[in-house]
């Protein structure tokens, strides 16, 4: 049984249930179309700081962030377009903005569809026009995340998007990685090193990001939960970021489009034509054992 229901908490609350498979999926769309909780079987999967939640002042640290135009940060967070320079913070504004709901489903199939158009807000920063579709759909013991990104604008719209999900976890020794690449740049020493499938957990903070990758699938194993998370990735994704801080009992692997400054230097960027649309899609997977 599939069904939607609004609940009015600190901002209004999106709840999508199906019972039969156990799954329970949270979406605050005027806090940046974000999803805040997902839980399968009574077992939370996404960490959320609640404390920074209920500040929209900060930046939120849990559930799935979207990230749009551009993933990570910019030298001194601009870039210049057309000889005139802008000002973007880290990630975007995709995950600050409020989003619409646009479309619910619970015949035959449990999703909803959140919509961010652009506005005189992001074209300050970002002076482009544009649509992005998102839908949320809770399939079994999966949660699919499609997107459309449309270009209204008369000139070529460059961009980069992801996703910055938060994974809940037990005892981060006890994590086993797949992750489909051989090395790893430090984001923080800009050095690259070889991956071996292991991290350091005795780091104060992680952030790898992980380029050349070799399928479009990933998986974290977390033996201490009991539970194998598995994202599969359009190959629009050149690269997967691994971050968590110590003391923290969350991870992020996050799947991005394009690294850092990509705006500045077009690495990977995506251009889209007039009136011309992408569509891609990501999906988690959890399996408890």
């Amino acid at each position: 049984m599939f069904t939607i229901t609004e609940q009015q908490q600190q901002y209004k609350t999106y709840i999508l249930a199906d019972t039969t498979a156990g799954s329970h999926l949270e979406v605050v769309p005027e806090r940046g179309g974000i999803i805040t909780r997902w839980r399968l079987k009574g077992q939370e999967i996404l960490y959320l700081d609640t404390e920074r939640f209920a500040n929209p002042e900060l930046s939120i640290r849990g559930g799935v962030p979207i990230l749009f135009p551009i993933c990570g940060n910019l030298p001194d967070n601009t870039y210049t377009y057309n000889g005139k320079q802008y000002t973007l913070k880290q990630h975007g504004f995709g995950r600050d903005l409020p989003w619409e709901v646009t479309n619910q489903v619970t015949q035959g199939k449990l999703s909803l569809s959140v919509v961010l158009k652009s506005n005189e807000v992001t074209r300050a920063a970002y002076p482009f026009d544009f649509q992005l579709t998102f839908t949320y759909t809770l399939q079994g013991n999966s949660l699919i995340i499609e997107q459309v990104y449309q270009n209204l604008s008369s000139v070529q719209m460059p961009f980069s998007a992801g996703f910055h999900p938060y994974f809940l976890c037990g005892d981060k020794s006890q994590l086993e990685f797949e992750i489909p690449s051989g090395q790893y740049l430090d984001q923080k020493t800009k050095e690259m090193h070889p991956f071996n499938g292991n991290f350091d957990f005795a780091r104060d903070e992680i952030d790898f990001a992980f380029g050349h990758l070799r399928s479009q699938s990933a998986a974290v194993t977390d033996h201490s939960r009991k539970l194998k998370l598995t994202l599969n990735y359009d190959d629009i994704y050149a690269m997967l970021v691994f971050w968590t801080l110590k003391g923290k009992d969350f991870y992020c692997l996050e799947p991005w489009t394009a690294g850092r400054n990509s705006l500045n230097t077009g690495e990977n960027l995506t251009v889209l034509e007039p009136g011309a649309s992408k569509t891609s899609s990501v999906k988690l997977t959890a399996d408890f054992f």
